[in-house]
């Protein structure tokens, strides 16, 4: 299969040879799936600057795509030069290890920007892009990005600033593997997904997030870190549901996130 950019895309893998994901095969990436026209751009962040007229524009060129629950939206089977912009859903992206298990990286809410796309600093490496909910995407190749993203110097302004708010939560988490203790890396953990969802004003922060799932961003077992979210819990810091994670105190659960070994 040939890519948007004239590029050979791999066959994809059974789901029985990839043990870390769901029962599911591959999708293909660049296959256009007609699921009804929506904006991707004008919830994006890089976007903020530019009038309805121009995102309207930019609509045209942004093709959008659909992946179900466990679907891989990027593998190293299947790599894709694009740039991919999450407008419904929720993305996992996760590294698998040498003995089979996987870590998760980042756990990406809608408006987040991602992909194999080296001139504006976007890299997958050997990461993998899983949806955990049903997800509507929209994606750029690089054509597109150097037409209508470098040459506007509104969004590559974006661009520098996106870049460096990345190293930015990067040190942030070495830091807290590096000098936290677990229940401090639970709450660093649980306040940036928090400030990273779209809770309505006035309202709880809610974080949709199994203990796995926050298991596999902390790097930590589902027993110790269940343990960790109970006794928030008990607190009254965290209230838990199904999935789900509701804020009830920020104050105290910054300072739990702030004390180190």
């Amino acid at each position: 299969m040939m890519d948007s950019c004239g590029n050979q895309v791999a066959s994809a893998p059974l789901a029985s040879d990839r043990p870390w994901s769901p029962q599911r095969r591959d999708p293909e990436p660049l296959m256009p799936i007609d699921n009804g026209s929506f904006s991707c751009l004008s919830e994006v962040d890089l976007f903020a600057d530019l009038s309805p007229a121009e995102i309207a524009q930019m609509d045209q060129m942004a093709p959008s795509r659909s992946y179900s629950l466990g679907e891989l939206v990027f593998s190293q089977s299947q790599p894709v030069t694009a740039l991919f912009i999450l407008k419904k859903g929720r993305i996992r992206i996760f590294r698998v290890t040498e003995d089979g298990k996987a870590l998760t990286m980042a756990i990406l809410e809608p408006g987040a920007v991602f992909g194999e796309m080296m001139m504006v600093g976007q890299r997958m490496y050997d990461n993998y892009a899983e949806a955990i909910d049903n997800v509507e995407i929209c994606l750029l190749n690089t054509a597109d990005v150097e037409r209508y993203l470098l040459a506007d110097p509104r969004i590559a302004i974006r661009i520098s600033r996106h870049l460096g708010q990345q190293v930015v939560r990067l040190e942030e988490r070495l830091t807290d593997l590096a000098l936290r203790p677990l229940q401090s890396r639970v709450c660093s953990t649980l306040l940036r997904l928090a400030e990273a969802s779209r809770t309505p004003r006035f309202a709880n922060p809610t974080i949709r997030l199994s203990h796995d799932q926050l298991a596999g961003l902390l790097g930590a077992t589902r027993e110790s870190t269940s343990k960790a979210m109970s006794d928030l819990a008990s607190r009254g810091i965290i209230r838990q549901g199904r999935a789900r994670v509701i804020i009830q105190d920020m104050d105290a659960l910054g300072q739990l996130a702030r004390q180190s070994a």
